[in-house]
């Protein structure tokens, strides 16, 4: 049996990160058959480094983008058959725009916004012993500002980063409408991609600005609780 290996559960969510959310649900929508084992010591394991990796007959596979090309190939998963060309080509350029635009308004929220930093910060690094606890929250913290001002939308102010994160939410909800998936009555691979990042604003258990941007748009807070009742439930 395939063995997905991520952070664990966070937040109310099965993860903390949209990639490996991304994996799980893009597994559970193929109806293939697999483990969830959360733990932040798989980084070690890891061929890349980071999470989400899978563990597949003795193969390691990793990055969310390889495993779900893998998992296609190797399962004959027919997620995007009822898609058109123009359908598959436009869920490319919506998956760029979640996973390198909105991805880094998440990080932003999380590891630099004040009032949600003591939450991060708690959830991740209570159980650390002293005087590790003392020192290693700050230091992570100070690299992920680094990476996010190298990246450029740490050059932004928290006002400009949410309007960059409202102008996703406003897409997706008008792309999404009133249809149960976002490209119709069937699930697609995108569904898996989408939900994977809507869920870390609209469906984790605490409040900031960006959270509460994003549970304004009704037709995604419904969005998540359908995809949540049907495989998270």
């Amino acid at each position: 049996m395939i063995k997905l290996c991520g952070f664990g559960s966070a937040f109310g969510l099965i993860d903390a990160s949209p990639f490996v959310i991304k994996v799980d649900l893009f597994l559970k929508l193929a109806n293939i058959d697999f483990e969830f084992v959360g733990d932040v010591n798989h980084l070690k394991h890891s061929p890349k480094g980071k999470l989400p990796y899978i563990e597949d007959a003795g193969e390691k596979i990793a990055d969310s983008h390889f495993i779900l090309q893998y998992l296609t190939k190797k399962y004959h998963v027919t997620l995007d058959d009822h898609l058109t060309s123009e359908q598959k080509a436009q869920a490319t350029l919506y998956t760029k725009a979640l996973e390198e635009s909105l991805y880094w308004c998440l990080v932003y929220s999380r590891w630099v916004k004040a009032d949600t930093w003591p939450v991060i910060k708690a959830t991740f690094f209570n159980e650390l012993p002293v005087p590790l606890k003392w020192f290693i929250p700050s230091l992570l913290q100070k690299n992920v500002k680094k990476t996010l001002f190298r990246q450029g939308y740490g050059r932004h102010s928290e006002t400009e980063l949410l309007s960059i994160a409202d102008e996703h939410f406003a897409a997706l909800a008008t792309l999404l409408g009133e249809q149960p998936f976002f490209f119709g009555e069937q699930p697609s691979s995108f569904d898996a991609i989408a939900y994977s990042f809507l869920s870390e604003f609209i469906s984790v258990d605490f409040f900031n600005s960006f959270n509460q941007q994003a549970r304004t748009y009704t037709n995604l807070v419904q969005y998540c609780q359908r995809i949540e009742a049907q495989y998270y439930a």
